[in-house]
């Protein structure tokens, strides 16, 4: 009977029962899961995600490197503007537009470049990319409020921006259902979702900002909530830009860029730390002698001096110094476990759970511990890997967050008459069209220089690439402006008598390969 009960069971169970769906194997029956919406799966675990993964990048080595790393190659000093707006749709000749975009990138620097555009005064707007970009790395998103100042003779725009890290957007206590921290309900009847509050069909209306933060106690601030819509009702523009790397439908809140590997990096830095401390024990080469007289009360004490022992009134607590020469008191013996450190097979295990981290982090691992000792070619397709998610997160950022405040930027410049606009407040098309521009940023590491400059020429002769985009590849540089500044510098070694520094470039060979692997 139970053979043929057996059989019927076999077969019933067809498709993915057979595997990933099993609660029959052995391998599947301890795996409990249950399918949640987003809110029950992210924003119940927010809090302790962030916590954990501030930890990891104030006390964690790995941690701390895969965030800087991401936010130095993504953003490094700051993305610059380079406006491009569409001169054919707007009337204006090549030369009109080149110079329409060169006035508008210096104007735009005046306000960029000062901590004036700060609403704090602490950062200017490329230090602030990099500060809201790690935020939103780090505790899994970052809001940005527009505020506007009194304008001042040394500062003509008003235009502050303001950072606000996650913690302060959060559901106002006393609007929550049944108690609940997270889920909330407004005034006017909308539902509130850890800060962010959206109306009936799901869309969108404003966020929930806090004065304090939940922890901070010793402010003596009574805890309040500021309401700022999304949207100006009567111009469209965001009120608030919320930087957010969003992985589900219907998903309200971020979540750490670390969250995968939170455990996984513990463990390492749990482990890096003992075999740290082991070796630093067996380190401690220290002679003991020992003796059948009566001696002190604590064989150890004299080990250390006094202000160096870190629990000097602890009678149990023996502490080691290096090199030291200690007398056993009388009928007494050392055992001491050899630790056998350092422990040879501790790079290979790091170096493998650093693999099993960056590629949860699309991270390379050479990237990551900043170790490259492959090959020219296996370094060069880890960079190219690497920059493959650095480049999509630079034009995330880029679109998310430096455009619309370049644009809040460019609609008060134009509103003062300090640049000039035609029809730019009177049709959405044109205004895109003036609002047009590019943000450059820091270029990919050259573990070659000369291969890659010869792949940069083959690929402007064959009319794939421009010297414009081979300038910023290359160091991030400004083509116009290198060949400017080579002029005055020819005519300069000209007058001395001297050659140009333009040289023509050597001839290549056909048959010679551009990126062969050096061994």
């Amino acid at each position: 009977m139970r053979r043929a009960a057996a059989r019927q069971v076999t077969r019933v169970i067809n498709g993915y029962e057979q595997g990933g769906a099993s609660h029959q194997k052995k391998s599947m029956r301890g795996w409990l899961t249950s399918a949640k919406n987003p809110k029950d799966d992210i924003d119940r675990n927010l809090d302790t995600l962030r916590s954990r993964s501030r930890d990891l990048y104030m006390n964690g080595p790995i941690g701390a490197s895969a965030l800087k790393t991401t936010r130095t190659n993504v953003i490094g000093p700051g993305l610059r503007l380079k406006a491009r707006i569409n001169a054919e749709l707007l009337g204006l000749t090549t030369e009109q537009a080149d110079a329409w975009c060169g006035q508008v990138e210096e104007e735009f620097n005046l306000w960029a470049e000062s901590k004036h555009s700060d609403a704090i005064r602490m950062n200017d707007f490329y230090d602030q990319q990099g500060i809201a970009f790690l935020g939103m790395l780090m505790n899994g998103d970052s809001f940005t409020i527009f505020k506007q100042a009194k304008r001042m003779p040394w500062m003509p725009y008003g235009l502050r921006i303001h950072l606000i890290e996650s913690d302060r957007v959060c559901t106002p206590q006393g609007n929550g259902v049944l108690g609940d921290s997270v889920e909330g309900k407004a005034e006017n009847g909308n539902r509130i979702y850890s800060g962010v509050e959206i109306d009936d069909e799901g869309a969108l209306v404003a966020y929930h900002i806090s004065n304090t933060y939940a922890t901070d106690y010793s402010s003596g601030k009574i805890r309040e909530w500021v309401r700022v819509e999304a949207y100006g009702r009567s111009t469209g523009r965001p009120n608030i830009l919320h930087l957010m790397d969003t992985e589900r439908a219907e998903q309200r809140r971020g979540v750490p860029l670390l969250a995968p590997v939170i455990e996984t990096l513990k463990q390492i830095t749990r482990y890096t730390e003992a075999e740290l401390m082991a070796a630093v024990i067996s380190a401690m080469f220290t002679v003991f002698i020992k003796t059948t007289g009566p001696t002190s009360e604590n064989p150890m004490s004299d080990m250390l001096a006094q202000s160096q022992k870190v629990a000097p009134d602890e009678p149990n607590n023996y502490e080691m110094g290096a090199g030291a020469i200690n007398v056993l008191g009388q009928d007494e013996e050392i055992q001491i476990a050899d630790p056998k450190r350092p422990n040879s097979s501790f790079d290979p295990f790091v170096r493998s759970l650093c693999m099993y981290v960056g590629a949860a982090l699309e991270i390379p691992y050479e990237l990551l511990l900043k170790n490259f000792q492959s090959s020219y070619s296996a370094s060069r397709a880890a960079l190219l890997e690497a920059w493959k998610m650095f480049r999509m997160r630079r034009q995330w950022t880029a679109k998310e967050f430096c455009q619309p405040i370049y644009e809040e930027w460019l609609a008060e410049a134009i509103a003062l008459g300090r640049v000039r606009a035609p029809g730019f407040f009177g049709d959405p098309k044109i205004r895109k069209a003036w609002c047009k521009a590019e943000w450059n940023g820091p270029a990919p590491g050259q573990l070659d220089p000369v291969k890659e400059v010869e792949a940069a020429e083959r690929r402007v002769a064959l009319g794939i690439s421009t010297r414009e985009r081979e300038a910023i590849e290359a160091n991030g540089s400004d083509f116009w402006t290198n060949i400017q500044q080579q002029q005055v510098e020819n005519e300069a070694l000209q007058k001395a008598g001297l050659s140009t520094l333009i040289a023509k470039p050597a001839a290549s060979n056909p048959g010679k390969e551009v990126n062969k692997e050096d061994e």
